[in-house]
């Protein structure tokens, strides 16, 4: 077992938060007080949990500039009024950003008994091997 500090533990609370909050806020019709919620505990959570340098690093990379832009641009339009707008941004920028992140998550879900034989299925394999791709999104 990973065993967490009480930042980490913190800071996955806040994700969890902030994942709730966007989630809601888009069922709610793009709320902009929910989305702008779920945004600022989405990114505080983030910086708990992987330390506030690692943060900037992460996100002030020179080869993810535009996913960086993208995706911090759409928090500010979220957060000046502008929901629908900011919210599109801003999952282009989630992908961009993490796009690298995805063929570990695919490997993942495929061990996991009951997702990996729904992956399996023949219209959703074709489209999860092509996100699985490490460079499929570039």
């Amino acid at each position: 077992m990973i065993s967490l500090t009480d930042s980490q533990k913190i800071g996955m609370g806040l994700t969890g938060f902030g994942v709730f909050f966007l989630f809601f806020g888009m069922m709610l019709f793009f709320d902009k007080a929910l989305l702008a919620i779920g945004n600022i505990l989405f990114v505080s959570g983030l910086s708990f949990v992987i330390g506030l340098e690692r943060t900037f690093r992460f996100f002030f990379q020179r080869h993810k500039a535009k996913a960086t832009s993208f995706f911090l641009g759409g928090v500010f339009v979220v957060l000046i009024g502008w929901p629908i707008v900011g919210v599109v941004l801003e999952i282009y920028g989630f992908f961009l950003l993490f796009r690298g992140f995805f063929p570990v998550a695919v490997g993942f879900i495929r061990r996991i008994p009951v997702l990996g034989s729904l992956l399996s299925l023949p219209g959703i394999r074709s489209l999860v091997d092509k996100i699985g791709e490490s460079n499929a999104m570039v």
